[in-house]
């Protein structure tokens, strides 16, 4: 019953952030923080353990997976633009997605973190479904991944366009490679509010940074620990 409840009570609370969010688009109103704080608040209201609230909300974390292949609409529709513009997309992404590895390492060094938090950290810059995976095989602990990628996610969509805007980015590749790889599927989103260009390049952003990381975060983070 409470599984039930859970899918429900979360997909409804979403909707309404949604619309709240559509109708007073203020970053402090995103369907991204405001809904699991509600979350948080309710559980610890009703004494509901995060286990049994979770055995239902669960499916809704696996249809991040699915989801994702619906950025393929907006590639496939501006294919000649993302070959136009490929090696400047690439080269960012992977200046971006190596820079991310490395500040997370510096941030864990700095906070003296443990390893398996350090491991955590590292994938928080791709999208939610892929650095949980990640965080698995490199020794990380997934449910902590997520909260970092929500972190991460959030801070991207509020300092992006705060540069785009103070460093006059009118480069619609630049805003969407900027979002994409900063910010994952929350920066996507906001990318879309730009116009649908830089949403586009955003999710290429997204999925190549997600792919660049898949490859290279386990070399990097072997040769920074021997470098710390």
């Amino acid at each position: 019953m409470i599984a039930l409840f859970s899918v429900v009570f979360t997909a409804g609370l979403y909707w309404a952030a949604k619309w709240c969010y559509k109708h007073q688009p203020k970053v402090y109103l995103s369907p991204l923080l405001t809904v699991p704080l509600f979350v948080v608040v309710f559980l610890l209201w009703t004494h509901i353990s995060y286990e049994s609230y979770n055995a239902g909300a669960k499916w809704l974390t696996h249809m991040l997976e699915p989801a994702t292949v619906a950025f393929a609409i907006p590639l496939y529709k501006y294919l000649n633009i993302l070959k136009k513009h490929a090696a400047e997309i690439i080269v960012s992404v992977l200046s971006g997605s190596v820079a991310a590895i490395i500040s997370s390492m510096i941030i864990a060094q700095v906070l003296h973190l443990n390893t398996q938090i350090v491991n955590s950290l590292i994938p928080r810059s791709i999208t939610t479904p892929i650095a949980m995976g990640l965080s698995a095989s490199i020794g990380g602990i997934p449910a902590v991944t997520a909260v970092f990628v929500i972190i991460t996610g959030l801070l991207g969509t509020i300092i992006g366009p705060v540069l785009i805007r103070v460093l006059c980015i009118e480069n619609e590749i630049a805003r969407g490679a900027l979002l994409g790889t900063a910010a994952h599927g929350a920066g996507t989103a906001k990318a879309f509010e730009f116009g649908s260009i830089t949403g586009t390049i955003s999710s290429l952003s997204m999925i190549i940074a997600a792919l660049i990381t898949l490859c290279v975060a386990p070399w990097v983070i072997s040769m920074l620990l021997t470098l710390f």
